[in-house]
């Protein structure tokens, strides 16, 4: 069935039109024959379709079947849309007219569900009778499958799922992660619902397809429906961030509920993860952006979660949106020192000097801890480098473009976009991803800190070593000595990209020659100042 549909999807977009030859039931011809010549995808009313209902149609053993509901929300170009989180409140307004059932689950359009027992699982916590009754919410770690045996681009977010989450478990509960959640509905409806169609005691006695319950799918659908309401207030998502899941979750946790974590042997849901290296970047960027705008907000982690939800908790939930500061002591770390041994300057102490094992020790304390959890959440020593690696280049890409397009969008500047669609053939990109080969393939921005980084290093070091013992001794230069170098061993793969691969997924040469103009006005620019 799968499949079938994907094919379908797939011949009807090249086509730009949808043949009668592929629409199998009476409800899926009803749905699509409402979008007109006039529609487009910024500009059309809602659209609200039942294809199955329950108790009433069955599958080809016959057994019953659950609600299968099309829903495609209003939308006007004079209206804001609200990005996801104003299709979920869509969603939990139109199931609340159909079904009002008390929980509901959110899932990313690329999650499916890997275990049947999922749900009795949530289950098990949201009626317990024995659990706090501000219980908001299960949350269920995203895990991916399809990710190469050494997880070159750190996708599998082990820090996140295996480490941090399980620790905020022990206090108020952990984040939302944007899929895997099951909800109690009423906690979306804060204090008693402004408006009867919302009444959490509401049982709808209709059937699904009756004229009165879509009528009102309708209107709850449509984009005035918000309007003088406390939706995205007081009520269901909240919007002003790009990552309503963590600013929704922490508003939450500030109103008294709490969240458990639950994390089976058997994964309850499985999805994708970026296969080259320019979406793995850009996804990281959306995230950075988005959780900037919930640390500067209103409601920021630093001061609403530490005095609503508890000391601990807000600081949990801060160092998710202050992820994009990392941006400024990692892209100092990668350039200020190289470009000091460059122009022949030392800014550490000597090994001779005490402070020098002061270094030492962050250095060392910092890594070694970051290596004990990931190795004791069962995680190997090789996908440990490559996650400390992806780290580091989202930390000067990333990162950096996340906090430079916040400020902008601060300061009212209209942003830029690094959405560069990728020419390499899918076929060609998983292959090369299941090698471990690093896939870069475009012309984006986004590479440009790195190359240019992994440019500076390499010349720093070449230039470190043939110094030392010459005109300095290397006790002086020892630590930029060795930063250039650790920065040269997580840059191998920038260098073959640059260098002596061939193949479609190479670093093109435009940024190469960039990066290589921006890594000569560095130096021309450091001398000046050293």
């Amino acid at each position: 069935m799968y499949e079938s549909m994907r094919v379908r999807v797939e011949n009807v977009i090249k086509r730009g039109s949808i043949s009668h030859d592929y629409i199998t039931k009476q409800g899926e011809s009803e749905a699509l024959s409402r979008w007109t010549d006039g529609f487009t995808p910024q500009n059309h009313p809602p659209v609200v379709q039942v294809l199955l209902e329950n108790g009433k149609d069955k599958d080809v053993t016959g057994h019953g079947v659950p609600n299968l509901v099309y829903i495609s929300r209003e939308k006007s170009t004079d209206s804001p849309h609200h990005f996801k989180a104003g299709a979920l409140n869509v969603l939990l307004r139109v199931s609340a007219t159909m079904t009002n059932a008390p929980v509901i689950l959110t899932l990313d359009s690329d999650m499916y569900s890997n275990d049947p027992q999922t749900p009795l699982r949530a289950l098990c916590y949201l009626l317990d009778p024995s659990m706090d009754p501000k219980l908001g919410y299960v949350q269920f770690p995203q895990v991916f499958h399809g990710i190469n045996k050494n997880d070159i681009y750190g996708g599998e977010l082990r820090h996140v799922f295996e480490v941090h989450l399980p620790g905020m478990d022990g206090l108020a509960g952990p984040t939302h992660a944007g899929s895997g959640g099951f909800f109690w509905r009423r906690v979306f409806y804060g204090c008693p619902s402004e408006t009867p169609e919302m009444n959490l005691d509401q049982r709808v006695s209709h059937s699904i397809k009756s004229r009165e319950v879509l009528a009102m799918a309708h209107h709850v659908a449509g984009c005035k429906y918000e309007n003088q309401t406390k939706w995205s207030r007081k009520m269901g998502f909240r919007y002003g961030t790009l990552v309503e899941d963590v600013y929704t979750s922490c508003l939450l946790q500030g109103e008294g509920w709490k969240s458990i974590y639950c994390n089976p042997k058997r994964p309850a849901f499985l999805g994708k993860s970026p296969i080259n290296l320019h979406d793995f970047l850009n996804q990281t960027m959306r995230w950075s952006v988005g959780l900037l705008e919930v640390a500067f907000s209103r409601y920021s982690p630093i001061t609403f979660g530490v005095r609503s939800i508890s000391l601990l908790s807000g600081l949990c939930f801060a160092h998710y949106t202050f992820w994009a500061i990392w941006a400024i002591p990692v892209t100092i770390y990668a350039f200020l020192p190289q470009l000091a041994l460059l122009n022949s300057a030392s800014i550490f102490p000597k090994i001779s000097d005490p402070w020098f094992l002061l270094y030492v020790v962050l250095f060392l304390g910092a890594y070694g801890q970051d290596y004990l959890e990931f190795v004791l959440s069962g995680g190997p020593t090789q996908r440990w480098w490559n996650h400390q690696r992806a780290w580091m280049m989202r930390g000067l890409s990333s990162f950096t473009f996340g906090l430079v397009e916040y400020l902008l969008k601060y300061v009212g500047i209209s942003t830029f976009g690094f959405n560069v669609t990728s020419k390499v053939v899918e076929e060609e990109q998983s292959k090369r991803y299941q090698q471990g080969i690093f896939e870069f393939g475009v012309p984006s921005p986004v590479f440009l800190p790195l190359t240019t980084a992994a440019i500076i290093n390499l010349v720093a070091f070449l230039y470190g070593i043939a110094q030392a013992g010459r005109q300095r001794s290397i006790e002086d230069v020892f630590l930029q000595l060795f930063l250039a170098g650790f920065a040269v061993v997580n840059c191998w793969p920038v260098y073959e990209a640059m260098a002596w691969r061939r193949d479609e997924g190479k670093l093109p040469l435009e940024i190469t020659v960039i990066s290589v103009v921006l890594a000569w006005a560095l130096y021309s620019t450091s001398s000046m100042a050293f």
